[in-house]
């Protein structure tokens, strides 16, 4: 199981896709460190985002606990804070990964990000990062008409870089406080999704082969069309908000809440009538999200589907290259 912790809403940020920046929570409302203890052992993933996870000053005692609960742990960041990351890596180390959000070159990331100097301080925090070793460091996009142009740029980078890199495009849902986020081209958008795959499979790393397989996703979610695999979030992963509430997703219209931390422990909110209820919701759910979090699960649970789709496809990239038509997952 994996699970994802809303550490704040606070933001140095105001991304062009989200708005959680105008809605922060306040810092006295959010929960400490401690409620980290009640979450499950053995998880087999945390990722610690935001808002920006470094706005909490006790973001280290929070990772501190995070740590004892799973097999592997990535922050999602803005890079901004560079001085604050490089502290928390001196600490942890190998045992922390991150992944940066960088919005496209340096004058575009700056502009969607509505952060002077975002796409110089995001660099310069993972260049020290990978200075210092660090291994599991890599950065990530999130796609729209905006900067689809700037999407094998940002991916070529990475590879020059030894980064690993992430994709996602816009959603919308009571996370990001918007329902205005849309493709004027959406065409555009999914040949952009559909061009990075090729380019991963024509790698020589199999994690980059099931990224194609995630972006092919991506590019049905662009196109307005059904997931490509069946979303069981609540049910092999769930959020924590900044309130110790337990979800099964950010990608809802309204939080579907299972439960709070700060009232009931785990295993009472994980077998609750509640949490029953809102899992049927997820099942009747049409909002169709293709986000890491959930696509990710989906994929390992159902490994034999992009699997298949992965052999086919590397043949065709592999005989083809980048004249190669791939399948529609």
């Amino acid at each position: 199981m994996e699970a994802c912790l809303i550490v704040t809403y606070r933001c140095n940020a105001k991304c062009y896709m989200c708005n959680t920046w105008q809605h922060p929570s306040k810092k006295e409302e959010e929960y400490t460190p401690a409620l980290v203890d009640k979450l499950p052992s053995g998880l087999d993933f945390i990722n610690i985002t935001g808002g920006e996870p470094f706005l909490r000053k006790d973001i280290e005692e929070i990772v501190a606990k995070a740590l004892t609960k799973t097999k592997r742990l990535v922050i999602s960041s803005n890079g901004y804070f560079t001085e604050r990351t490089l502290k928390l890596f001196k600490r942890f180390g190998n045992q922390v990964g991150i992944r940066i959000s960088i919005e496209g070159l340096p004058a575009a990331n700056d502009e969607l990000r509505g952060v002077k100097n975002g796409f110089d301080h995001g660099l310069r925090t993972l260049t020290t990062l990978q200075g210092m070793g660090i291994a599991d460091i890599g950065f990530g996009m999130t796609v729209s008409d905006r900067n689809a142009d700037d999407l094998i740029e940002l991916y070529r980078l990475a590879n020059a870089m030894g980064l690993e890199f992430a994709t996602a495009t816009t959603h919308n849902s009571f996370y990001f406080h918007t329902t205005e986020n849309n493709y004027q081209d959406k065409e555009k958008v999914a040949k952009t999704f559909e061009n990075i795959a090729v380019e991963m499979l024509k790698t020589n790393k199999p994690k980059n082969w099931f990224r194609a397989y995630f972006n092919m996703g991506l590019a049905r979610k662009a196109r307005g069309q059904k997931r490509a695999l069946p979303c069981e979030v609540g049910t092999d992963m769930f959020f924590v908000d900044p309130f110790g509430n337990v979800m099964p997703c950010n990608g809802s219209d309204q939080p579907m809440i299972m439960g709070n931390l700060h009232k009931q422990d785990f295993a009472t909110i994980w077998n609750s009538d509640q949490a029953g209820k809102v899992r049927q919701a997820v099942k009747t759910c049409d909002k169709q999200c293709w986000m890491i979090g959930s696509a990710g699960p989906a994929m390992k649970k159902k490994i034999s589907t992009p699997l298949k789709w992965v052999v086919r496809n590397k043949l065709k990239v592999l005989a083809r290259g980048n004249d190669a038509c791939l399948d529609k997952i």
